[in-house]
């Protein structure tokens, strides 16, 4: 990945877990740390502390990132 893309990656992931805190109250920076950009780590994380379905929060997540 180049230097750009990682940058570019860095920020939109910045954005989205910013976004991510707010909506979802349960989460910690830890949470963030251990996803560790992996979107899907994440999504994995969201759903153990929520229980919320896959589906869903893939959908709020991109909602999220259309608003950010």
């Amino acid at each position: 990945m180049s230097t750009a893309t990682q940058q570019k990656w860095q920020g939109r992931w910045e954005q989205l877990t910013g976004k991510a805190k707010q909506f979802w109250g349960k989460l910690t920076d830890d949470d963030f740390t251990k996803a560790n950009g992996k979107y899907d780590e994440l999504i994995g994380i969201i759903n153990e502390r929520t229980g919320e379905s896959r589906e869903a929060i893939e959908e709020r997540l991109r909602d999220l990132k259309d608003h950010a």
